[in-house]
Formats: C-alpha cells, structure tokens, sequence
C-alpha cells in the first residue's frame, strides 16, 4: 500500500512540472485509462455472472438416466408421428 501511495506523490509531482499545453493531452489520456478500467470491470462482471446464471443448467436433478436413453425415446416418440404429443386431428 505505501508503494501505492509513493508512486502516486510521485505521479503528482510530474504532473505539477507538465507545461500547461500537456495537460489537455494529459487528462484526456487519464480519461481513456479510467474508460479501459471500467470496460475490464464490467467485462469481468458480466463473465462471472454468465457463469453463475449458467451454472445449474442441465441439472434435471433425475438420476443418470444414458442407460435408458433407449427407452425414454421410445415412449416419448411416436412412430408414426414423430415427437408430437397427440396424432393430428387433420390426417
């Protein structure tokens, strides 16, 4: 932390010894510093939430069920209509 705050004296310092004409130039470099800093912020954010909001998917809380994936298939599809649930009225 007190490296922190010596190398901030020391920004300071450097800064104070800038001609005026630099520190137009100056600031709007510290503007796209402090604009870079949010974007990995809210970019780190965003990533992590992904994660969390992702995280529980496919999760049916069901057994292994791959050793009668076989089975399921066949009571779930009809083999004459495929995976509608009811034959169509109109055939």
């Amino acid at each position: 932390m007190d490296g922190i705050i010596v190398e901030r004296q020391k920004l300071i310092e450097v800064v104070s010894t800038l001609p005026d004409e630099a520190l137009l130039e100056l600031a709007s470099f510290l503007d796209y510093l402090r604009y870079k800093s949010i974007l990995r912020r809210d970019y780190s954010n965003s990533a992590s939430n992904f994660l969390v909001a992702i995280a529980g998917l496919g999760n049916s809380g069901q057994p292994d069920v791959s050793e009668r994936d076989e089975e399921i298939l066949r009571n779930e599809i009809d083999p004459i209509y495929g995976w509608s649930l009811k034959p169509s009225e109109t055939a």
